[in-house]
């Protein structure tokens, strides 16, 4: 008897449902069957929590489909290969894949010598110290600095995108003193073309769509797709969450404390002036919440000015406020 790959992989995540295997279990199960004629993503971490890699795999499948219109395939198909030859070869990622060490190492190495790959770099680049701060993989009994790495690996991708605010900015990883000397990917390579996806974390949905975008376009950034002077894609960060909050309005009283709902809290630190970002609308965990509605100042952590949005000294402190 003969079967389909995909309805092997069927068989397959039904056995380990039926099995109780955790959500990671099965993902895992799709990397391992990622076909290897998709086309090729490689995912790298540097200064970073990886918390952009569990935003990520907390995606609620639908929403973006609905949110953000793809022409002619929805973001779920490109990414699990429900629809025909769709399937990612995800090769790398350090958080997802069962090989580790060197066996992971050389699988990098194989794939970025062949070139023709999307590359997703996640937490920003350690420049002191010849970048020895943060060396994510060893390879021939050396180690490598996501300096290096970074930097050999985007020279031959066919695009790069930095997933999360310190990928694109610094972020939190620049912040303070920054004795590692934490740049965004724009500022530490020599391209200038890098796709900024920022947010700490981003929400999983504008990462998949960025992916879709790449996908659906054989690798490239489509020209349709407009960019602000961030290089973050308009579709997503063109709109201020201040305009577009539902507590805006002329009947909505200032918050003067926390914990009040239906309250703006613009008097108590919100960024949402100058911050610019889908989220009143997308909202998080599958359309839920998110954290004005939950009470939270926004706290502008999609801005290069993150996690000093605004000028703030904090992220309840109104600037100037006596």
């Amino acid at each position: 008897m003969t079967i389909s790959r995909r309805s092997f992989l069927g068989y397959c995540i039904a056995s380990a449902a039926a099995l109780k295997l955790s959500s990671i279990d099965l993902l895992n199960l799709r990397v391992a069957m990622a076909s290897p004629n998709g086309p090729t993503v490689i995912w790298v971490h540097g200064s970073g929590c990886s918390g952009c890699s569990i935003s990520f795999l907390n995606r609620v499948p639908g929403d973006t489909d609905a949110a953000l219109s793809i022409p002619g395939l929805s973001t779920t198909e490109l990414l699990t290969g429900t629809a025909a030859n769709s399937a990612i070869n995800l090769v790398y990622h350090a958080t997802l894949m069962a090989a580790a060490g060197e066996t992971a190492a050389s699988a990098l190495m194989a794939a970025a010598a062949n070139g023709n790959y999307i590359l997703v770099a996640e937490g920003g680049v350690s420049t002191a110290f010849g970048g020895a701060c943060c060396s994510p993989w060893s390879h021939n009994g050396e180690e490598v600095t996501f300096q290096k790495a970074i930097s050999d690996l985007a020279a031959r991708a066919k695009s790069v995108v930095a997933v999360g605010t310190c990928a694109s900015f610094g972020g939190v990883s620049a912040s303070g003193a920054n004795e590692p000397k934490v740049l965004g990917l724009a500022k530490a390579l020599p391209r200038t073309n890098v796709v900024n996806i920022s947010g700490c974390p981003p929400h999983p949905d504008w990462i998949v769509w960025a992916l879709a975008m790449l996908l659906g376009n054989n690798g490239a950034w489509p020209s349709s797709q407009g960019l602000d002077s961030h290089n973050r894609p308009l579709a997503l960060y063109g709109k201020e969450v201040h305009a577009n909050c539902p507590r805006n309005n002329a009947n909505t009283p200032h918050a003067s404390t926390f914990g009040v709902d239906n309250q703006c809290l613009i008097k108590l630190g919100c960024n949402g002036p100058g911050t610019y970002s889908p989220c009143p609308s997308m909202r998080w965990n599958g359309g839920v919440n998110w954290c004005v509605d939950a009470n939270a100042n926004c706290l502008g952590c999609v801005e290069p000015t993150f996690p000093n949005a605004s000028g703030n000294p904090d992220f309840y402190t109104v600037p100037n406020s006596t």
